[in-house]
């Protein structure tokens, strides 16, 4: 089951979040939210395994945080 962590502003944020998960050893999808008229501009959301969800919440928090 895939969980949804965080909720991106644009999709050039999201693709940040993915790579830093991604670096973590983590399976990371996005899912656009909304029209797809409005490409990059589009909130996405980025899903994570559900046995994976809090730990990759905590590096996600801590890259905002930096």
């Amino acid at each position: 089951m895939w969980t949804v962590i965080y909720i991106a502003p644009n999709k050039l944020i999201a693709e940040k979040y993915k790579a830093i998960l991604t670096e973590e050893g983590m399976l990371v999808q996005l899912r656009p939210i909304g029209s797809a008229h409005l490409a990059e501009h589009a909130s996405v959301e980025i899903l994570v395994p559900e046995s994976e969800a809090e730990e990759a919440h905590e590096i996600i928090t801590g890259a905002i945080g930096s």
